[in-house]
């Protein structure tokens, strides 16, 4: 049975942690599924780690519908979380139409906004029709060039307002929200404070879950992991090292061998093939 909203929220109420980790396609989905994650997030972080972009910007709602069905596709126990990518909720018909693909077209149970202020009307009204809506507070990547690539709520006035911001997320109908890169203290303090589950991601353990990103857990990502990473199985090594052993057999002439070749009636083909060819016809 696939997770509910309903469980996530009583995982918090017990005080069972959260994990939730980042799904980009059919096998990582699956993948994630037979580990017994109880969540994925379709996150837009894919223009980056798949697509090979600078930032999330350039991530549009046609590649969130494609990449989520996908993922929807390959998952069958985990909650589905789907990100509203840049400027796809700048009005209120906008996020009401990006949230109809994502869950309508491309089957998740979820999605998420980032920010709060022209958000929490959104998120109200999305709640209102039916959809479950995550916030993201903190380093919002979809502000990286108004905010900087940097922790956030680092004093004082900057944590109370992230709190009050948490805190009207909730009231406007927000079933749990992301805190990226804020301070751990904070992050643990908002989390006390709220009803719905907090999902951390370079924000401490005292939130009521954490989320990574795929290719940072698996060693898949180039250069060194993010600080609020952290690296579980060199995947990517192992990958690098199964393709060059296969271009070297390749190479060499050692694959294939007759157990990856088509078995049939040699003698039958040979023969039949030095018969003399047909003429074509007139």
């Amino acid at each position: 049975m696939r997770t509910s909203i309903r469980d996530l929220l009583a995982m918090k109420r017990r005080g069972e942690r959260i994990a939730v980790v980042t799904a980009y396609d059919y096998p990582s989905a699956a993948l994630a599924d037979r580990a017994g994650l109880p969540a994925v997030l379709v996150g837009d972080s894919l223009g980056m780690v798949v697509h090979g972009h600078a930032s999330t910007l350039p991530v549009s709602l046609d590649d969130m519908v494609r990449h989520t069905a996908a993922v929807v596709r390959g998952s069958l126990q985990a909650l589905v979380i789907a990100d509203l990518p840049f400027l796809s909720y700048a009005t209120l018909e906008d996020a009401v139409q990006a949230s109809r693909r994502l869950m309508g077209e491309a089957g998740a149970q979820a999605v998420k906004l980032e920010g709060v202020g022209a958000a929490l009307p959104i998120v109200a009204r999305l709640t209102e029709l039916g959809v479950p809506v995550m916030g993201h507070l903190g380093y919002t990547p979809q502000s990286e060039h108004l905010i900087g690539a940097r922790a956030q709520a680092k004093d004082a006035p900057a944590a109370r307002q992230l709190l009050d911001d948490a805190l009207a997320l909730e009231a406007a109908g927000a079933f749990g929200i992301v805190l990226e890169l804020i301070p751990a203290a904070l992050a643990r303090a908002v989390s006390q404070r709220l009803t719905i589950p907090t999902i951390g991601i370079g924000a401490g353990d005292g939130c009521d879950g954490q989320v990574q990103v795929w290719h940072d857990v698996l060693g898949l990502s180039p250069g060194k992991p993010p600080r609020h990473a952290k690296v579980y199985a060199e995947i990517g090594g192992a990958i690098v090292g199964a393709l060059q052993a296969y271009a070297a057999e390749v190479r060499d002439g050692a694959f294939p061998t007759q157990a990856q070749s088509v078995t049939s009636h040699d003698a039958e083909i040979e023969a039949a093939l030095a018969q003399p060819l047909k003429a074509p016809p007139a």
